[in-house]
């Protein structure tokens, strides 16, 4: 049986994440196994170390970084960006239940995919009900400042379900 404790991030939830946290420390104490496809690394990393996240990923000697590019179905490749197509063929091929993916179109096939989607509010969710302690305003003001975008639905939900709604 999978384990719920294992999952295939894209590129997007691990910026924002460290844009909420500032580093990704929040993944080694949800999951065992955190799984970045390849294709995933190089659109992080191409930037070199003066973007956004860089160094904090390469930090993170505890993710699971693939070392080869995956063989990409077709219908993945021509529905969805790289990374995103990656990710959800990476858990198809690992037998991994839960992807994380914040992009509405790439959350839909993954689900229609047979997965389970978490984003990066979700997992800062699962951590404040774990007992992580984290302001969820704080996060969110911090993602903002960042220019990661969050639409007001997704604030006022993330607010409420942490408890931290006005």
């Amino acid at each position: 049986m999978p384990s719920p404790n294992q999952i295939v991030i894209n590129t997007s939830p691990l910026i924002a994440i460290i844009a909420a946290l500032g580093d990704l420390k929040i993944l080694q104490s949800l999951y065992i196994d955190i799984l970045v496809p390849f294709e995933v690394s190089q659109e992080i990393l191409i930037g070199g170390s003066t973007y956004f996240g860089v160094n904090e990923f390469q930090a993170a000697s505890w993710l699971q970084k693939q070392s080869s590019p995956l063989k990409i179905s077709p219908f993945l490749l021509n529905s969805l960006d790289l990374g995103e197509a990656s990710v959800i063929q990476l858990a198809l091929n690992e037998k991994i239940t839960t992807v994380c993916i914040d992009e509405a179109v790439g959350r839909r096939i993954a689900r229609l995919s047979g997965l389970l989607v978490t984003g990066s509010i979700g997992i800062l969710l699962r951590a404040k009900r774990e007992g992580y302690l984290l302001s969820m305003k704080t996060a969110i003001q911090n993602m903002l400042n960042h220019n990661i975008r969050l639409s007001q639905t997704v604030i006022d939900f993330a607010l409420k379900e942490s408890g931290e709604s006005l």
